[in-house]
């Protein structure tokens, strides 16, 4: 598509978009001890705000998708993000608990749905053999969150009061909305259509235990990550200024793990190093939950565990295109809403032991669990895979005998 308007501008907006999304998505756990005071809660209990916005992502990806083919791309992204720049201003504004987990689930909502849409756009932007390079500048922008956004969002939370967080989401929220309004350039609303192959590419059952693995394999991670204001604060014994600092360690983790992984993923097949990051993570959470007393040690495994966490980013989306000829973007939308499972699921098992009394390292303990269990469903993958070779195989034999 020519047009006159600027495609890098065009991206960046997408970008922005990201950043935002990534910033509401992970600054809630940076504040939660001074959200769950500020409420009169328990932490255990403001993690039920992480999962309300992993609940939401997980039902609007497909029910708000599937209104895009009633508007143009430029005005379902616009729409998109009116909504969300409305519900985490709202959030801001939260005064009891069960105003702020509607807020956040309504927040969730057009996450998964901005990506799709953008992803389409991203490509019809992109220079011929580009479109893969192109997708990667839209998410990048969740990646910069994690280093920057995440971060200034945490130190803004604590030193002044939670709400500034929401209202600092609500502000790039606004800045997206007039990027994509200036930079975008305008398309056509298309058609939908259905496919039998799409059909075909879902009843693939490697597909079903790929999305298992990221909900269970993933969700090791957002236990971890979920309960890490509180580790840092009561078990390292940090000031609440120095989560702000761990948050940017983190996300420097994340940001070398996402290239990581690309670069295992051509070393082994994506599944084997799927595989190696899950076992690496259930090494290292369980070390973490005993030495979490150590603040500098606390430190280091804080950076190696986002970066072996967004390891596993690149290679399970190729895997689960691998296994779903014919439906990928369909699957690769759905690894997403796993992706937030994942979230929801992890924060919300962590927070058990904790409300029984036990120590928040106890976080890291269930995280290890459930990256084992991913890692054993890898395997089972992979176990699924060698033994239908082998009866392929076996079939050509009796043929050609």
């Amino acid at each position: 598509m020519e047009n006159k308007f600027s495609n890098k501008k065009a991206l960046l907006s997408l970008a922005i978009g990201g950043f935002g999304i990534g910033l509401t998505e992970f600054v809630i756990m940076g504040i939660l001890p001074n959200v769950a005071n500020s409420l009169a809660i328990s932490i255990p209990e403001a993690g039920h705000f992480i999962s309300a916005y992993a609940f939401g992502v997980v039902v609007g990806a497909p029910l708000l998708t599937s209104f895009s083919y009633k508007f143009s791309p430029n005005r379902m992204l616009l729409l998109l993000m009116v909504w969300f720049t409305v519900f985490n201003t709202l959030s801001a504004f939260s005064t009891n608990y069960n105003m702020l987990l509607a807020m956040r689930f309504l927040s969730g909502l057009p996450h998964g749905a901005f990506f799709g849409v953008g992803a389409v756009i991203a490509g019809k932007l992109a220079k011929k053999g580009k479109t893969a390079q192109a997708i990667a500048t839209m998410f990048s922008g969740l990646t910069i969150a994690n280093v920057i956004g995440v971060p200034i969002g945490t130190y803004l939370g604590n030193q002044y009061h939670w709400s500034a967080s929401f209202l600092m989401v609500g502000v790039v929220g606004v800045v997206t909305l007039a990027s994509i309004f200036y930079w975008m350039p305008k398309f056509n609303k298309e058609e939908k259509s259905s496919s039998d192959i799409e059909q075909k590419g879902l009843k693939n059952p490697e597909l079903w235990g790929l999305i298992a693995l990221t909900t269970i394999g993933t969700g090791g991670f957002f236990a971890w990550y979920s309960y890490i204001a509180p580790l840092l604060m009561e078990v390292a014994h940090f000031s609440e200024a120095v989560v702000s600092y761990a948050m940017i360690i983190a996300g420097i983790g994340m940001f070398i793990g996402n290239f990581l992984g690309a670069k295992m993923a051509q070393i082994f097949t994506p599944l084997r190093s799927v595989l190696i990051s899950l076992l690496t993570m259930t090494v290292v959470l369980t070390v973490n939950s005993f030495i979490a007393s150590n603040g500098v040690l606390t430190l280091i495994l804080t950076c190696l565990i986002g970066l072996i966490a967004f390891s596993i980013s690149t290679p399970i989306q190729m895997a689960i295109i691998n296994s779903s000829k014919g439906a990928e973007m369909l699957g690769s939308s759905m690894n997403q809403s796993a992706f937030n499972m994942g979230n929801a699921m992890g924060a919300y098992l962590a927070g058990l032991p904790i409300a029984y009394g036990y120590s928040v390292t106890s976080s890291s303990l269930v995280g290890a669990a459930l990256a084992f269990s991913g890692g054993c469903i890898a395997i089972s993958i992979l176990l699924y895979r060698h033994r239908k070779i082998k009866k392929g195989k076996q079939r050509a034999y009796t043929c050609n005998a």
